[in-house]
């Protein structure tokens, strides 16, 4: 009993009653205790926590805000014992109660903000989705609609310049002209079919052991009388590889894209360098030109959807921004990629790389809404 613990030490004997007494005094008569801080610093603190309190609340994400806080909690609690060291003290409680009151009166009102954000979400999410839904079904509705009598214009064309009676120079071109409008917007039509199809993920692969060479080929044979017609030359650099899965549909609406892409954009006489080969397991296809090019910054948006160039919005060829997006789903469908190299007039090279083997674990990584037939 004649002892007492204190704050430096929790012995039972650290201190005798008489030192603490004497301590005391020295205290009082050497004017050494420690200063209590103006009331209007605790104020002004409290003040502060509670504003920073609703505000973390009310604006700040909750893991961040709880972090922002429980920072806020301990550097206050360390000046506090800062400040007692150099001869200062000052009432912690204020602060730190002026925190969890804040905090727990904020946090509901948060709470039914979010669920009210939630709910308004939710209800445009729905909206637009019955307005995409609505607009897929116009556009295959209207697609389908516009391919019967475009087939009738086609053929109707193909008769007239296939017919033996002869044609006026100016007929002729006439009739040329509205052959070419026509394939053209048959082009277009497939292209928004295409896209309907991908919005509403209705893509089935049917993959089958193909030579992709021969594919090339195809392609290559049936782009020819359009890269004729200006003077373009189109080589093949093919090396011997194994057949093996692949869509041959797509993968051949894929070719014909980037080739008829080079022969839009080349230059009258130009030419177009088609070549295939196999590294470590995969095809590569590459589709080059010397063609206008692409600027640097536009290589990134390329593959986008409706995106076209400086350079090919600023010139007369046509084209709806359609074709480089559907190249790049359909590769990327394949577990594939595309790439694009290009300096500005000096034209462009597009790779394509597909594995030579999908496994099954390949298979179950694919994207959500393909099927594999």
């Amino acid at each position: 009993s004649f002892y007492i613990k204190t704050p430096y030490s929790r012995e039972v004997v650290a201190m005798s009653v008489l030192e603490m007494h004497a301590n005391i005094l020295d205290t009082l008569l050497q004017n050494r205790a420690p200063q209590q801080l103006p009331g209007g610093v605790n104020l002004i603190l409290t003040i502060l926590f509670s504003l920073l309190t609703i505000y973390v609340v009310l604006n700040v994400r909750p893991l961040k805000g709880i972090g922002i806080l429980a920072g806020a909690f301990l550097a206050f609690i360390l000046a506090t014992y800062i400040l007692f060291a150099l001869g200062w003290w000052m009432p912690m409680a204020h602060s730190l109660i002026a925190i969890f009151v804040c905090y727990y009166f904020f946090i509901p009102y948060r709470l039914i903000m979010e669920n009210r954000r939630s709910w308004e979400y939710q209800q445009k999410n729905r909206l637009l989705t019955q307005v995409e839904e609505l607009k897929s079904n116009f556009l295959r509705m209207m697609s389908h609609d516009l391919r019967t009598p475009l087939a009738r214009i086609q053929g109707m064309a193909n008769v007239v310049l296939s017919d033996n009676n002869p044609l006026s120079d100016t007929q002729r071109r006439a009739v040329e002209t509205i052959y070419r409008s026509s394939e053209e917007l048959s082009n277009f039509i497939g292209s928004v079919l295409n896209l309907g199809r991908i919005e509403s993920k209705d893509i089935k692969l049917h993959l089958r052991s193909r030579d992709i060479n021969s594919l090339v080929r195809d392609v290559v044979k049936k782009c020819e009388f359009l890269a004729r017609k200006r003077g373009i030359e189109i080589r093949m650099e093919l090396e011997p590889m194994f057949s093996f899965k692949i869509d041959e549909d797509l993968i051949r609406q894929v070719l014909t894209n980037l080739i008829e892409n080079a022969i839009k954009y080349s230059p009258d006489n130009g030419k177009i360098l088609v070549t295939s080969e196999e590294v470590e397991g995969e095809a590569i296809l590459q589709v080059a030109d010397q063609g206008m090019g692409i600027p640097q910054e536009d290589l990134p948006h390329v593959f986008e959807k409706f995106y076209r160039s400086r350079n090919a919005r600023g010139s007369t060829v046509s084209g709806s921004g359609l074709g480089l997006y559907l190249v790049k789903y359909f590769v990327e469908l394949h577990h594939g990629k595309v790439d694009v190299e290009s300096e500005p007039s000096k034209g462009s090279t597009f790779s394509i790389t597909l594995p030579m083997v999908m496994d099954t674990q390949t298979r179950a990584r694919s994207r959500e809404g393909v099927q594999y037939v």
